[in-house]
């Protein structure tokens, strides 16, 4: 039996294909609240989190006519998010490194520590972005959106059992693949991320 919420949104997605504004306006309320949490979680700042929101449905808006309607739209939106994060770690990771080369009189201590708190994020976002695609999109359903296994098993079709045994070796291979030395990237996985 085809859930009646995806087949009700494929449908959004086609018209929203066509140019429908209805179908675009639907689609914002419906995720855009999700976005924000998604973001705010990682970004720690209002203002970046609803400007990212803007820049996903302002992609979504301009690419709209080769977005498939048979595929997941969450996971469409969710991966462009993740894009925006990514890109926005790497700046700041830049910002990070001139701190470290030319010195921090200029900032303060709360800039020093939400530079510090991205770069150790972006490290993160790196070894994740190495994960086999399923892996990786089961990874960031349940560590970034916040889904659970039953949830992911469901939206992707899969068993349980295969939800979980992705994600134990999406755990291993980020764990693997930290520096040893690497103590605080350690503290942070433990906080955020495991």
């Amino acid at each position: 039996m085809v859930n009646r919420r995806f087949e009700n949104e494929a449908l959004l997605v086609k018209s929203l294909s066509k140019g429908n504004i209805l179908a675009f306006n639907t689609l914002f309320r419906e995720y855009s609240g999700r976005l924000y949490r998604f973001a705010n979680g990682y970004l720690r700042s209002e203002e970046l989190s609803e400007e990212l929101v803007q820049e996903v449905f302002t992609r979504v808006w301009e690419n709209r006519k080769s977005i498939k309607s048979e595929y997941s739209f969450k996971s469409y939106l969710f991966t462009i998010a993740f894009n925006i994060i990514k890109k926005h770690f790497r700046r700041e990771a830049y910002i990070s490194e001139y701190l470290k080369t030319k010195g921090a009189d200029d900032f303060d201590l709360e800039t020093t520590e939400t530079v510090n708190y991205n770069s150790l994020l972006q490290y993160v976002l790196q070894i994740v972005d190495q994960l086999p695609a399923r892996r990786r999109e089961i990874f960031i359903k349940s560590r970034f959106e916040g889904l659970s296994i039953k949830e992911i098993a469901k939206e992707l079709n899969i068993s349980h059992k295969t939800v979980e045994n992705q994600l134990t070796d999406a755990l291993r291979f980020i764990r693997n693949n930290i520096r040893k030395e690497s103590i605080p990237v350690l503290l942070f996985l433990a906080l955020f991320i495991m």
